[in-house]
């Protein structure tokens, strides 16, 4: 089973931010870290993620487990990964449908996947990998992309039906990365978010983005624009009790800042979520 519903709001805790938290009550009910920052033995790292511990619950998010690569999983990752998520007991284990490494490898980007029958059974053989090797079940992110595989065999959000049918896997829904792939390749997120299996997710990830050349890049160095906060609002009464974050990971704002683009989150959700319950 996908991991308990738990329908608050938070942020995503970045390094600015970390004395003020630790020193002030924040109107926040949870707080997301980046996984690979604290997979750390000891240190201050894992201090400051016990201290944030205590006063709130975390969920854990990582960028390189490569759930999408034909070479398989890393085990020291995992290995790394499990003793963080049990001495953090977190509210989620998430990562993204993509794939950062080949033969050792590691390119620190999360690089898209072609939708076809072949890609299905390695992401989900993988992810039965990393469940068994967490003790847990985890959230599998929808990723921002920028290029087209020819020969697909079904849609984003039908592979990720599959993949959560298959696996058990809850999953994490970025509307802002359904935003900036609807752009860039031409559909139509209102479907997107309708096909979307509802009952399988339990976090919603809110953020900005910037204009290229030629694309939109998913950047999370902007607020949260107009169109994100429609599609948020359009998707949140299919879901039921979830999870809303605001990430942030460039030109990272003051925490009020912050604190007040989640406060048009609750505006938002909170009606959605008292209507499902």
């Amino acid at each position: 089973m996908p991991p308990i519903p738990f329908s608050g709001f938070g942020i995503g805790l970045r390094k600015p931010h970390y004395a003020e938290i630790l020193q002030h009550p924040v109107d926040v009910d949870f707080v997301e870290v980046i996984s690979e920052n604290f997979m750390v033995d000891g240190g201050q790292p894992r201090r400051i993620l016990r201290d944030v511990r205590e006063r709130y619950p975390v969920a854990l998010h990582g960028v390189s487990m490569s759930i999408g690569s034909a070479d398989g999983l890393d085990q020291a990752y995992l290995k790394r990964l499990r003793a963080l998520v049990e001495e953090t007991d977190p509210l989620f284990v998430s990562d993204h449908l993509s794939w950062t490494r080949i033969d050792g490898f590691n390119a620190h980007d999360l690089l898209p996947l072609p939708y076809t029958t072949e890609a299905l059974d390695i992401v989900c053989a993988n992810i039965d990998r990393a469940q068994d090797a967490l003790g847990r079940t985890m959230l599998i992110e929808n990723p921002s992309s920028y290029i087209d595989f020819p020969g697909a065999d079904m849609t984003e959000w039908e592979f990720l039906d599959h993949v959560a049918a298959r696996t058990g896997c809850g999953l994490l829904l970025d509307v802002n990365n359904v935003f900036v792939s609807a752009t860039n390749h031409g559909f139509d997120p209102v479907a997107y978010l309708d096909g979307v299996p509802a009952d399988r997710v339990r976090q919603v990830h809110l953020a900005g983005h910037s204009q290229g050349s030629d694309l939109l890049i998913d950047t999370h160095d902007t607020p949260v624009c107009a169109s994100v906060w429609d599609l948020y609002a359009h998707v949140m009464p299919r879901l039921g009790p979830v999870a809303t974050m605001i990430e942030r990971d460039d030109a990272i704002p003051p925490l009020v800042d912050l604190l007040t683009e989640l406060a048009v989150a609750r505006s938002i959700g909170c009606p959605a979520l008292k209507a499902a319950a």
